[in-house]
């Protein structure tokens, strides 16, 4: 059965909500216990700055979609992303984690791929940023979504992630039709734009970059007390999902974010000791360099607004 794009675009709107929608009053905050609030803390600020990358690179792929109603639902995901992001940080103001108008920093790895994502994201072809998005969402949104449930006992946060889980389910559902599609084309397109993005700066940089991200995060969640078998699961379900479809395994880069996600959960590789110390080399980068923020990180708000 094919894929309609066009009803899938109907559902995301009809399915659209808002801050507003969630009582931020409701009894629950007072659930969070000391012991956890400062490694949640931490855990949740990086959480609303990837929110907010997605974001950035959603609208990175709207002007790349090759018919209008998957530009129209990649929009509609790039706002999506930043409702994310902003319920997330509404979170952290409930929780008392935020002072009032505070917005959390930026580690430095985010920081980068800030930086980065502003200079190149439109020069990202779609089969790359397209292979990326699914594999951040089926680790992290899956791992994270397991993690919160398991340690947070506030019902409204158990609200919030429903409301999220039901949109990543589209984002990954719109990501991997997408992925399929794309693999349908030649192999001589597969070759070319291959080769032509393994010699190209601005893609190995963005490597450089969102490798470490992808296993600090994994990493932390583990650390923080989610178990090896659902990070595993987390983490498999990018290549269970993906070696089912009929083309996407002609996708090169889908082979190289499956690769990197399985060397996340097995310490033993050699691609995961790499990742580590570029960790640990980012960790001393001098961000301070990089001067001020592009002006889309400024779109971050906790302000529960309608629709």
């Amino acid at each position: 059965m094919a894929f309609e794009y066009g009803d899938m675009l109907q559902t995301i709107k009809d399915r659209q909500w808002a801050l507003a929608d969630i009582d931020w009053d409701a009894p629950g905050a007072e659930l969070i216990t000391d012991q956890q609030r400062p490694s949640l803390k931490q855990f949740m600020a990086d959480v609303v700055w990837i929110e907010h990358v997605g974001a950035r690179a959603f609208a990175a792929m709207a002007p790349k979609a090759p018919f209008d109603a998957l530009g129209d639902i990649y929009r509609y995901f790039q706002a999506e992303e930043q409702r994310h992001a902003n319920v997330e940080l509404a979170l952290m103001h409930r929780w008392g984690m935020l002072e009032e108008g505070e917005t959390p920093v930026p580690n430095k790895n985010i920081r980068l791929v800030i930086e980065w994502l502003d200079r190149y994201a439109e020069a990202l072809p779609l089969t790359v940023i397209g292979a990326a998005i699914p594999a951040l969402e089926t680790a992290l949104d899956g791992a994270l979504l397991k993690f919160l449930l398991d340690e947070v006992a506030d019902p409204v946060c158990g609200e919030v992630f429903a409301k999220v889980n039901s949109d990543e389910s589209r984002h990954l559902a719109v990501g991997f039709q997408v992925l399929n599609d794309l693999g349908a084309s030649p192999m001589r397109i597969h070759a070319i734009q291959t080769a032509g993005a393994l010699v190209d700066p601005r893609i190995l940089t963005g490597a450089l970059l969102y490798i470490p991200l992808l296993t600090r995060m994994l990493m932390n969640l583990n650390a923080w007390g989610l178990s090896e078998e659902k990070l595993y699961n987390a983490v498999t379900r990018y290549s269970n999902v993906g070696d089912r479809s009929e083309y996407t395994r002609r996708v090169p880069p889908y082979h190289i974010l499956k690769a990197h996600m399985s060397a996340t959960i097995k310490h033993s590789q050699p691609l995961h000791f790499i990742s580590r110390r570029l960790g640990t080399v980012i960790d001393h980068f001098p961000t301070q360099v990089l001067g001020n923020t592009p002006s889309w990180t400024e779109e971050l708000t906790y302000e529960p607004v309608a629709r």
